[in-house]
């Protein structure tokens, strides 16, 4: 793989204004509705009645500062993915690449490690905006810092949950090639899937459910492991990585054996 092979997929996927638009909404919505979370929850501190935010606050306090603003922007960077390589196949221009570079795993690879680095680069951005935003806000009712243990983990977990989320949208749209079905695939994995498995009866369908790609892989931005999680944090973003390398390699097989 060469420095212009990652130059030019550098070019064609910021030169895509969905790109920037996409990156745009994942840091509003993260940010804007984590900091929206995070004065509510201050505001009630004191209010009588239940507030199982505030005890999730002393146990697992990651899952409250990042559970609800990324629950939603996570859909900025599936859109993302999807898009960065369907679009190709949408206006034709996947032709024009393999032309330039008829070895078409290298291509792939290479589209996968830029967007890898800038998925990477601004989900380090938001996640630390999020963090310190939201624990300033928090700082007169509960101290929460960077030394606790396992915020730092969680943090870091968190970071690479979104950047490879953008890998698992990413081999979905190369699969389908068409960016409104796998936008609808990725979103029905993300968050429609995972709640109807909860409904299945028996212990069968915790393990099910505790395996799914995303469901394993967001234990890794929690602070601890919960009682009711099937996998730990590691483990469970193991497994993500291991979902979204299969998909990967089915999107590489199919991309050497399909026409473009």
């Amino acid at each position: 793989m060469t420095a212009g092979l990652l130059a030019a997929e550098w070019t064609k996927i910021r030169s895509v204004r969905s790109t920037v638009w996409s990156l745009l909404a994942f840091v509003v919505v993260a940010i804007g509705f984590s900091t929206l979370v995070a004065v509510v929850v201050s505001n009630n501190w004191t209010r009588p009645g239940p507030h199982p935010n505030q005890i999730t606050l002393h146990t697992d306090p990651t899952a409250v500062l990042f559970g609800p603003g990324f629950g939603l922007g996570q859909l900025a960077i599936c859109v993302l993915g999807v898009i960065v390589i369907s679009s190709e196949y949408s206006t034709g221009a996947i032709r024009a690449s393999l032309l330039a570079v008829p070895l078409r795993i290298p291509m792939l690879a290479a589209k996968a490690i830029v967007f890898a680095l800038i998925d990477l680069v601004m989900s380090t951005i938001t996640v630390f905006a999020v963090f310190f935003i939201s624990t300033s806000i928090l700082s007169s009712h509960v101290s929460i810092t960077l030394s606790q243990p396992g915020v730092t983990r969680a943090c870091i977990g968190a970071i690479l949950y979104l950047t490879v989320l953008g890998l698992f949208a990413m081999a979905i749209g190369g699969l389908i090639r068409h960016t409104a079905g796998a936008i609808a695939t990725v979103i029905a994995l993300v968050i429609v899937v995972p709640p109807l498995i909860t409904l299945i009866p028996g212990t069968i369908a915790n393990h099910v459910h505790g395996y799914l790609p995303t469901v394993a892989g967001v234990l890794i931005g929690q602070t601890a492991q919960q009682p009711a999680d099937v996998l730990s944090p590691w483990q469970g973003f193991g497994v993500f990585c291991v979902w979204t390398a299969v998909l990967l390699a089915a999107c590489g097989y199919l991309l050497l054996r399909r026409d473009a």
